[in-house]
């Protein structure tokens, strides 16, 4: 008997549609959900060094606002708010004729400083403060996003922590322009691992416009952008990204050039100001000058901090991370252990410098709770004391 041929055939099914991409605004809700256990813990350990930095102010009769919105380069970019850049400090003959030029603080840090004064009733000085704390907060999520990343949310966590948790923490809740500087190389950095080239590009133009060594995060795009051209057929936005990231830092030193009326203005600045690059030759010297004679403790601290950026340095070298960090890493260690004079500054210049925490945050995230929590507060026990001294105590150009 012949088989049934009358049943009706079955029309097979559609294709399942592509899933819709997540918008942009999805993905950093989402991303800022994750982050949120390393913000929180973040947070809790900068409001507490800061009251503790503030309880021993009291004591000693400072006020807390001051030192950390009006000290040292704060009271420069308060300056520059107030009046522009036409500031300058004739030269010094106890500091060997060294001349102080405001045009040496590159302009965005003043700039959004100078449009919250517009927008808020509020001084320059709380306007510093109010950009560095919110930037501190971005920089930490963009640090959680390229651990994340790269090795997960507990490596993510643990790196945000370690960066609130250094010995000079305190300058993240200072009227500086580092916290700006790490939010803006952060979110470039994940912008290149993401491959999303024109905001790498647009954010590195912006670290290039906040601070001399935010040549580093230009650096780093147009190493990863070169790569990406001559190791396949390279899309608009490659191009695009590379181009536009040295417009901020190259802008500002076409400006500097322009109103001293020479190419080389902004370098001629610098070196009045005694900072020039030397390859390490006054490190060296004063390092020796440290080890036999007297000098203030932070130098000694900031000897250490050096030293240990070194070896971390060269265990990120070891772990082979991705090109960008790499590249951002050497470039800033590189300004700061060639560059001339202001020795204790030298940490704070290495602030930006998150992917040198990278091994540590390995390390702490495979082992055990204990152990992580007793490391953890060791080191803010360490960072709170000595963000407290420094402020207080030490009073050295920071």
């Amino acid at each position: 008997m012949s088989a049934d041929t009358s049943a009706p055939i079955r029309a097979p099914e559609p294709p399942a549609p592509p899933p819709v991409p997540l918008s942009a605004t999805i993905r950093l809700c989402a991303s800022l959900r994750r982050a949120a256990p390393a913000l929180g813990l973040y947070a809790a350990s900068r409001l507490i060094g800061l009251v503790s930095m503030a309880v021993w102010a009291g004591w000693v009769g400072k006020h807390p606002r001051t030192l950390l919105g009006y000290s040292w380069d704060s009271v420069w970019y308060v300056g520059i708010v107030r009046h522009g850049y036409h500031s300058t400090l004739p030269p010094d003959p106890a500091k060997h004729g060294v001349t102080f030029s405001d045009m040496a603080f590159f302009p965005l840090f003043p700039m959004l400083m100078r449009t919250l004064t517009i927008f808020l009733p509020i001084t320059a000085v709380t306007a510093g403060l109010v950009v560095a704390w919110v930037s501190a907060g971005v920089a930490a999520w963009g640090i959680h996003a390229v651990g994340e990343r790269l090795h997960g949310r507990r490596v993510g966590t643990a790196l945000v922590v370690l960066w609130g948790l250094l010995p000079h923490a305190i300058v993240q809740s200072m009227a500086y322009t580092e916290p700006l500087l790490t939010a803006l190389a952060a979110w470039s950095l994940y912008a290149v691992l993401t491959r999303r080239w024109l905001w790498a590009g647009t954010l590195a133009l912006l670290a290039g416009a906040s601070r001399p060594n935010g040549i580093a995060v230009v650096a780093a795009v147009c190493c990863c952008a070169a790569t990406e051209v001559l190791g396949r057929q390279a899309s608009w936005r490659v191009w695009a990204g590379a181009a536009l990231s040295p417009l901020g830092w190259l802008g500002y030193l076409a400006w500097v050039g322009y109103r001293r009326g020479s190419w080389h203005g902004y370098f001629a600045v610098q070196d009045e100001w005694g900072s020039r690059f030397d390859f390490g030759v006054n490190a060296l010297r004063f390092i020796r000058h440290l080890l036999i004679s007297k000098a203030s403790f932070a130098y000694f601290v900031a000897l250490v901090i050096l030293g240990v950026a070194l070896v971390l340095f060269a265990l990120l070298t070891a772990d082979r991370p991705p090109l960008s960090l790499l590249v951002y890493t050497l470039v800033l260690v590189t300004i700061t252990l060639g560059g001339s004079n202001y020795f204790a500054s030298k940490p704070r210049f290495l602030l930006p410098a998150f992917p040198l925490l990278l091994p540590v945050a390995m390390a702490m995230a495979r082992a055990r709770p204990r152990t992580a929590v007793l490391t953890g507060g060791t080191l803010a026990g360490l960072s709170f004391v000595y963000g407290t001294y420094l402020l207080t105590v030490a009073r050295i150009p920071m």
